[in-house]
């Protein structure tokens, strides 16, 4: 059968690889045409158009390149038609991906969404559109069977959660030393590693990560290694980090939260696959106007917390700076609280055990590939 995948970021390029993986484990003659990335093109996907030709935050960059967005929309309904596949699967990325939906089922192409849009946060309304033009919903979320069931009568189909299931089987078969990973990246083999996760998209990095190294740079006793997005060049970091005490690692972000000692991450699904890799972090999230957006956060967004550990759990495990709590202080406050002999290290990593609970231990891309696959061929 032919699968049309979009995927808009590097975190949806890395879900809708696995699941192409699994598509294929079920449907040994499946064909794949993609809005994507360099892993679902590996998968053996047809790439139209690449996610960093696409992933644009925040209103005035979505403003400044509406015309290439307008364009890349047109690009793909033209090529939805012209292919003709059996179902269009979109991954995440709303503001591209609903407006697909709404073209592609008045098409009468079959539309599966694999990873929700976070309506729950903000924006409910798009569950009108969701309803409408999303044939079956595809959750990675637990909590988010209790928002469409419960609170708004549509079913969907929880099946497990991907990130949980990657970083199990990463950390299965890891087994690289730690001095053998630090000569591998010209770090030191004597000083413990605290991760900087600043986020996949240019403008996360030019809000989050001077503050984080700015932060860090009076602590000695440790090495602080940047995890480079496969998406952002090593020229665009060098505008940040040149010159610093942070060490730029390209590629690797599990096998550098497999050997570090605590984290400092934007908010997004870098913040749970840090917490399975059992890693006390802080989360910063550096907003504009951030006395208004707190209270936006009070009084108009739906839901308490910005991470998605915090999120699943539905209490406070991890410390989110999040708005007129972002500073360099309080950064560098809250990191020293998880490194080794901080107060909140121990209770935070054994919270994490929580989570584990909640997200179970289903195989995500397998169970949604096995349901898709049949639901085609019926």
């Amino acid at each position: 059968m032919r699968y049309y995948i979009i995927a808009g970021e590097a975190s949806g390029d890395l879900h809708a690889s696995h699941l192409m993986h699994s598509l294929k484990k079920s449907d040994a003659d499946a064909q794949f045409r993609c809005f994507g990335g360099d892993l679902m093109a590996a998968e053996g996907g047809e790439l139209v158009k690449h996610y960093r030709d696409m992933a644009y935050m925040g209103f005035v960059p979505v403003l400044l390149h509406l015309p290439t967005i307008m364009k890349n929309m047109r690009m793909c309904k033209r090529d939805i038609s012209e292919w003709k596949p059996d179902v269009v699967i979109l991954v995440d990325y709303p503001g591209f991906n609903l407006d697909i939906a709404k073209y592609a089922h008045r098409k009468g192409f079959k539309v599966f969404y694999y990873i929700s849009p976070k309506i729950w946060a903000w924006k409910e309304w798009r569950i009108k559109q969701i309803k409408k033009y999303v044939d079956e919903m595809f959750s990675i979320l637990p909590f988010e069977v209790a928002f469409y069931e419960g609170k708004h009568h549509y079913p969907i189909h929880y099946v497990g959660n991907p990130t949980e299931s990657e970083v199990r089987a990463f950390r299965q078969n890891y087994t690289q030393p730690f001095s053998d990973f630090c000569a591998s990246n010209g770090l030191e083999p004597d000083k413990p590693i605290v991760a900087l996760l600043a986020g996949s998209r240019q403008q996360e990095i030019k809000d989050n990560l001077p503050a984080m190294i700015e932060a860090t740079r009076s602590m000695r006793d440790y090495q602080f290694v940047l995890a480079g997005a496969p998406s952002i060049t090593d020229d665009y970091y060098e505008r940040f980090a040149q010159g610093s005490h942070v060490h730029l690692v390209k590629n690797a972000t599990y096998p550098l939260l497999a050997h570090s000692t605590a984290a400092l991450v934007t908010s997004g699904t870098a913040t749970l696959e840090t917490a399975l890799f059992d890693v006390p972090q802080v989360v910063c999230y550096e907003t504009p106007i951030p006395h208004i957006v707190r209270f936006a956060f009070k009084h108009i967004i739906k839901v308490r917390f910005i991470s998605l550990v915090n999120l699943i759990a539905d209490k406070e495990i991890v410390e989110e700076l999040l708005a007129d709590r972002f500073s360099v202080e309080n950064i560098r406050k809250e990191l020293t609280a998880i490194l080794p002999g901080g107060n909140r290290r121990e209770k935070m990593l054994a919270e994490y055990d929580e989570l584990d609970h909640r997200l179970g231990s289903d195989n995500a891309p397998d169970n949604a590939a096995k349901k898709m696959v049949e639901m085609v061929r019926k």
